[in-house]
C-alpha cells in the first residue's frame, strides 16, 4: 500500500509540473484611447472607479495577470474567463461597437449588476475590492441609463 501512494504521488507531481507546459494567451492586445469607452462616452469618476475596480481585469485589454494567472490549471481558467469577458463587453474597444450594440450592452451591464452576475464570484472571491455595494450598482445603473439616451 505505501509503495501505490508513493507512486501516485510522484504521479500527480509528474503532472502538475507537465501541465505547466501548455502555453495560455495572457495577450493584453494594443488599446487605442480614442476607443475607450471612457473616451467616447460622458462617465462621472465614481461609475469610472466602479470600472477600473471591478470590470476593467476582465472587460478590457488592459487586464492584469496576477502570479497565480501563471499557474495551471488555474491560469486556463482565469485566461478563459478574461477572453470570454471580452468578447462580452470590451471597454478598450468601444468606440467601434455599432450604436444598437453598444445600447444593448448598456443594459446588460445593469441586469449584470442587480442580478448579481457581475463582478464575477470567482473574481470577487479573491478580489473582496471589486465587490459592488448597491449604492454603487445604482449609480452605475443610472449612468447605463442615461446613456443609453445619449
Amino acid at each position: 500500500m505505501h509503495l501505490w501512494v508513493k507512486r501516485i504521488g510522484l504521479a500527480t507531481l509528474v503532472l502538475l509540473v507537465a501541465i505547466q507546459l501548455i502555453p495560455v494567451n495572457r495577450n493584453n492586445p494594443s488599446v487605442a484611447p480614442s476607443q475607450t469607452i471612457y473616451a467616447t462616452l460622458p462617465m462621472p469618476a465614481e461609475v469610472k472607479e466602479v470600472f477600473e475596480r471591478s470590470c476593467k481585469d476582465c472587460h478590457s485589454n488592459e487586464t492584469s495577470w496576477p502570479w497565480y494567472s501563471y499557474v495551471a490549471p488555474i491560469s486556463w481558467v482565469i485566461a478563459r474567463d478574461v477572453h470570454q469577458a471580452r468578447k462580452s463587453m470590451n471597454s478598450s474597444e468601444w468606440g467601434g461597437y455599432p450604436i444598437n450594440i453598444k445600447t444593448n450592452k448598456l443594459e446588460e451591464i445593469c441586469e449584470q449588476l442587480t442580478n448579481g452576475d457581475m463582478p464575477d464570484r470567482k473574481y470577487t472571491l479573491i478580489h473582496r475590492y471589486a465587490r459592488i455595494t448597491a449604492k454603487e450598482r445604482d449609480v452605475v445603473c443610472q449612468w447605463a441609463e442615461d446613456s443609453r439616451q445619449y
